[in-house]
């Protein structure tokens, strides 16, 4: 039997190694900008970013907690509508027939696309901020419902129609058990979507959110503050993508991932 490491198995590296990966990571950023002399304007050291955030902090945070609620609702919405379509297309071939098509179409349509004919159909309020998110989710959390309610074992399934089991109980008590851990699957890449859908909807006709604070501060070469802003963003993706990991170990404790 192979001997796992240290690094593989204590929680204590579980929580230290990603920031030594993001203090690396910084390291080699503020090496870049002095060892090739990159202008600021270019390419802002870490130390330039800090400062932008410091000079404003209320008014990233403000931007910060609308693209928060905006993408959060979107998410929340994209389940809403995802799950049933996918519960839909697992119980009828039919259905499954008439939506896939649709459905690959759709996201193959460039996002950046829609946006400014979102913005023209609902105005310039949350709304198309809400729907893109939704447009970006939608995806990936039907395919990976349906395919998780598909990988039931069929002679599971036939066990449980044997001792007269009802479609209800045959859902709640064998499909949905073996469709979550793909369900989650599905929602942590959707999650990460969700961020990049809010900022992609602040490009266009925004007046809020750190998609807005990013285009302006570019516009106005503060790319310093642009930066700092797309910190804000990584910062956001990577509570919300952690916060779903802890939920799935709370509700999945049988489904953790072994190697």
């Amino acid at each position: 039997m192979t001997k796992r490491s240290w690094l593989a198995d204590s929680r204590t590296a579980a929580v230290l190694l990603p920031f030594v990966g993001l203090v690396l990571a910084i390291a080699l950023w503020w090496l870049a900008t002095i060892v090739f002399s990159i202008d600021s304007y270019l390419l802002p050291d870490p130390g330039d970013v800090i400062t932008a955030f410091k000079l404003q902090p209320a008014y990233l945070m403000e931007h910060t907690w609308v693209s928060l609620v905006e993408t959060v609702e979107g998410f929340a919405l994209s389940i809403l509508v995802g799950v049933p379509v996918a519960l839909a297309i697992v119980r009828s071939v039919i259905v499954e027939r008439l939506l896939y098509p649709l459905l690959l179409a759709v996201n193959a349509i460039p996002k950046i696309a829609i946006a400014p004919l979102l913005v023209v159909w609902f105005g310039f309020g949350q709304w198309p901020k809400v729907l893109m998110v939704l447009l970006v989710c939608f995806f990936p959390i039907v395919i990976s419902t349906a395919s998780g309610m598909k990988s039931t074992p069929a002679e599971l399934v036939e066990l449980l129609r044997s001792l007269n089991a009802s479609k209800t109980q045959e859902f709640f008590k064998l499909r949905l058990k073996y469709a979550l851990p793909q369900i989650f699957t599905g929602l942590k890449v959707a999650i990460s979507l969700a961020v990049i859908g809010s900022v992609i909807a602040e490009f266009v006709g925004a007046t809020s959110g750190l998609g807005y604070v990013i285009t302006n501060s570019g516009a106005n070469a503060d790319t310093a503050l642009a930066f700092a802003a797309m910190t804000l963003l990584s910062i956001v993706a990577i509570v919300l993508f952690y916060g779903l990991v802890l939920l799935e170990h709370m509700l999945l404790p049988w489904a953790r991932e072994s190697r």
